[in-house]
């Protein structure tokens, strides 16, 4: 028999498996707005180099320095599954859709308004109605820049020292040493 505890975070480990889950989870909507939360007061701290860095280890799962520079307004499903290595900068208005673990390596910098998304919703009509929803992970290597509006879709591996072009789509792996541009993102260079 499942106890109580067990019941309340099934919908939580189906998510982070990568298995359907309820998106409308009581327990998943609560950490939601507790990431919100404290979204907002990183934006209150911002010039408080004291406060600045453990706010954002409040916020993500896990930070590679104190040197990270996240920009306000930012948007993070969970932020809890977002794991970010050393001097990580992130410019306005990014969104974080972390309903799975999301690996950002060291010297990483994302541009205005980038959007990463591990969530997924059935094409499946019924499905959607129901809240039923799937996320696959991203995992961004080292030395990447992300240019402003980029989107970095489900599942996607990019490897080390890429550039992806401003408003480029990212809906395939990319590998290491390349510049990708595009809707969808081809490589345009080799590095």
């Amino acid at each position: 028999m499942e106890s109580s505890n067990d019941a309340k975070y099934a919908e939580q480990r189906k998510m982070l498996a990568g298995k359907p889950y309820f998106g409308g989870d009581p327990y998943l909507t609560e950490l939601r707005k507790q990431s919100q939360e404290r979204a907002a007061k990183l934006a209150t701290v911002r010039h408080k180099p004291a406060k600045y860095s453990a706010v954002i280890r409040e916020l993500l799962g896990s930070v590679g320095d104190d040197n990270a520079i996240m920009e306000s307004p930012m948007f993070f499903d969970y932020g809890c599954n977002t794991h970010v290595g050393k001097r990580f900068q992130m410019n306005i208005s990014c969104t974080i859709l972390d309903c799975a673990r999301v690996d950002i390596g060291d010297d990483v910098l994302f541009g205005p308004c980038v959007k990463i998304f591990t969530a997924e919703h059935p094409v499946d009509p019924a499905a959607r109605l129901a809240e039923v929803e799937s996320a696959r992970s991203i995992k961004i290597g080292n030395n990447v820049w992300v240019g402003g509006s980029a989107i970095i879709l489900p599942g996607v591996t990019i490897g080390n020292s890429v550039t992806v072009g401003a408003g480029s789509v990212v809906t395939k792996d990319i590998p290491d040493n390349v510049v990708v541009a595009g809707n969808p993102a081809r490589i345009i260079k080799h590095v």
